[in-house]
């Protein structure tokens, strides 16, 4: 089934954007924590944009190699890796193994999501890292935990109808809970996991600005929200008077045996 925030759109340019802003210090400091370094062999899944493969090229090196995958690279071209058109679930895993393989809010996307975390398993070296990141939208569902008013409510209500937009389109959207077990289960060792929620920030209201616009039709066309109060919730965004929040991003990872 089609990937309901297609990377073809506009607006997906801006929804990096805020998305980087909003997590990647989170991600980077994981990295930094897990001990990404000279000479790593890393695969970036699901990649996306530039910002994480780039911060991985600096800091593995002319020693090390970084690759990003994903099913629609127009907006990696830019990224000093090796770049690759790769589907997590359908093709043959790229030539390995890795020290690490990362992705961030790509599996709870995928209907087939345990074969792709299978496949990242598989390509990793005795003691390589898998580092996965996925939201949770079921542990806080609302864009205005703060519903203060009728804007709060159509704003959360809009939000509703994006979750079961992704539903319908075979989102997991309580899978963020899930990461430990899943790595434990595929035997990582020393498995870990912490969660982000940004409470209020520009970046929210930019990403659910891209957002809604990427989806407009389709909220309209399922009953979700009318033209209007789509137009007048985007207006009220960017007048800046919503605390926007966001479900929170778990972050788990753990070790493959070492041999």
């Amino acid at each position: 089934m089609e990937y309901l925030l297609s990377n073809r759109q506009v607006e997906a340019g801006t929804r990096f954007e805020a998305i980087s802003e909003l997590f990647d210090a989170w991600t980077f400091r994981h990295m930094d924590d897990i001990g990404v370094g000279p000479g790593w062999r890393c695969w970036e899944v699901g990649a996306g944009a530039p910002s994480i493969p780039a911060w991985l090229a600096g800091r593995v090196g002319e020693s090390g190699h970084v690759l990003a995958t994903d099913i629609d690279v127009s907006w990696l071209k830019d990224a000093p890796v090796d770049v690759r058109q790769h589907d997590i679930v359908r093709d043959e895993p790229p030539e390995g193994p890795f020290d690490l393989v990362h992705a961030r809010l790509v599996l709870v996307h995928l209907a087939d999501r345990d074969a792709a975390l299978r496949t990242m398993v598989e390509s990793l070296r005795p003691g390589g890292v898998l580092f996965i990141e996925d939201a949770d939208p079921e542990l806080q569902p609302l864009a205005c935990p703060d519903e203060r008013g009728d804007d709060e409510r159509l704003a959360n209500s809009v939000r509703r109808g994006f979750r079961k937009l992704l539903a319908e389109r075979g989102a997991d959207l309580a899978y963020g809970r899930t990461l430990p077990r899943l790595l434990r289960e595929a035997g990582l060792t020393g498995v870990r996991a912490d969660a982000f929620s940004p409470i209020a920030s520009p970046a929210c209201g930019v990403l659910e600005t891209a957002t809604i616009l990427q989806v407009r039709d389709r909220l309209i066309a399922g009953g979700h929200a009318t033209s209007g109060e789509i137009h007048h919730l985007l207006t009220t965004i960017a007048e800046g008077t919503l605390d926007l929040t966001l479900a929170p991003l778990i972050s788990a990872w753990g070790r493959t045996p070492s041999q």
